[in-house]
């Protein structure tokens, strides 16, 4: 069974958040406060993580600066209703995904499932085979079955979310895709905003030219986003 993490301070929030997810099935873990929740975290090694950005004392952004150092663990973040540059800087800051306050109870139970569903998948070589185990090019290389990346000579380390990005850019090299054809191969799911793609992009994107010699995903205006393979 699944075990969720929920990091709340507020405790109808977070007795609502519990008990969908234990109604979707998952073992829930629930924390009022960033240090609580931070140790359950390192204590317990969740499958997913629902946290709040406003908590006393460490705040949700400390939380998941934390979590992003040692794991690739989904997490999920609850926002305030509209709060248009939290969810940007969520995303930036290595979130998988966002629900505003207050939400809809099948759309967070459904947002969870997703992130759990495509974390499987990832672990499992993207749930496809398409006859290419390690794509390799003079900038990095990827390994889908042991879901590595190493750039420079140093393996990289992926959020599940960015590791299925970069698999869908490489499988492609030197095509554009589409916001819609990114949605489908890495998502699979109606909720995910062209916005959201965006701001994923752009992070995937910097992590990468920070550690290899030019521009490595491109933006074509008007079409999408190419993967540029590197030449010896």
């Amino acid at each position: 069974m699944t075990l969720v993490l929920v990091i709340e301070d507020d405790p109808d929030v977070g007795r609502l958040v519990t008990r969908l997810m234990e109604r979707s099935g998952h073992d829930v873990r629930l924390c009022a406060d960033g240090e609580a929740g931070l140790r359950a975290f390192f204590e317990q090694r969740p499958d997913v993580v629902v946290l709040d950005i406003g908590l006393p004392g460490m705040d949700g952004w400390q939380v998941l600066e934390r979590v992003r150092e040692l794991s690739d663990v989904p997490v999920l973040m609850l926002t305030a209703q509209g709060d248009e540059l939290d969810r940007v800087r969520g995303l930036r800051s290595g979130a998988d995904d966002f629900v505003s306050k207050p939400f809809g109870r099948q759309e967070l139970a459904a947002r969870v499932d997703a992130l759990l569903r495509r974390a499987a998948l990832t672990t499992t070589a993207d749930g496809r085979d398409e006859g290419l185990d390690v794509y390799s090019d003079a900038a990095l290389t990827v390994d889908h079955r042991q879901r590595t990346v190493v750039v420079g000579g140093e393996e990289l380390r992926l959020t599940p979310t960015e590791f299925r990005l970069l698999a869908a850019f490489v499988r492609n090299p030197n095509q554009v895709l589409s916001t819609d054809q990114i949605i489908d191969l890495v998502w699979g799911d109606p909720y995910i905003q062209r916005e959201q793609v965006k701001l994923i992009v752009g992070r995937l994107r910097k992590r990468l030219d920070g550690r290899v010699a030019g521009e490595t995903i491109e933006t074509v205006r008007g079409f999408g986003y190419r993967y540029v393979a590197a030449r010896s």
